[in-house]
């Protein structure tokens, strides 16, 4: 069963706003969205047809979840196709930041590449989860510690396609079933 948390119109709200603070943020600046897949993609989209400013694309992969996982295991990242980023503004775009572990991962590889700046967007975060030092830079909802699914978020690589984001509850009735408590990357 999915409970509805955030509405398709509430997302479209938020990342209308979040677009118009970008494109204020950075006028006149060589900015590069990166995405992180595979939860990102929805919000890359919308974002990006936000940002009225231009700006750059690249996709990055990583997850610390597989299949219906319910801990962490380790991560793993393909940044082979990344655009050269030596001296870009980089956004950093990901679905959640859950405990900051695959973005803080994430921003130090991207360093590495000699941005002039880079920073990082969420649409969800779990404030109660974090175990970095850190806040992502731009976020759009913070939610309590809950399983979640759609606008691109998934369980076992299901529900992505809903347009709002959703609470996933345990199916009482399936023995063991029970939804991981992130999604993922982080």
């Amino acid at each position: 069963m999915i409970r509805p948390m955030i509405s398709t119109t509430e997302i479209d709200s938020a990342v209308t706003a979040l677009g118009q603070r970008i494109t204020a943020d950075y006028a006149g600046r060589p900015l590069t969205i990166l995405g992180v897949l595979t939860g990102s993609v929805m919000l890359v989209c919308d974002l990006m047809r936000r940002i009225e400013l231009p700006h750059q694309l690249g996709m990055v992969q990583a997850s610390s979840y597989r299949g219906t996982a319910t801990t962490p295991e380790n991560l793993i990242m393909n940044t082979e196709f990344l655009p050269d980023l030596r001296g870009r503004d980089v956004l950093l775009v990901d679905d959640i930041f859950d405990t900051g572990r695959t973005m803080s991962a994430l921003l130090d590889v991207i360093r590495q590449k000699e941005p002039a700046s880079v920073r990082s967007v969420a649409l969800l975060w779990k404030r109660v989860r974090s175990q970095v030092s850190f806040a992502p830079d731009y976020h759009c909802f913070e939610i309590p510690d809950s399983f979640v699914v759609g606008y691109g978020l998934d369980f076992n690589g299901e529900f992505r396609h809903l347009p709002y984001i959703g609470v996933l509850e345990p199916d009482r009735s399936e023995q063991g079933s029970s939804p991981r408590t992130q999604l993922d990357a982080e």
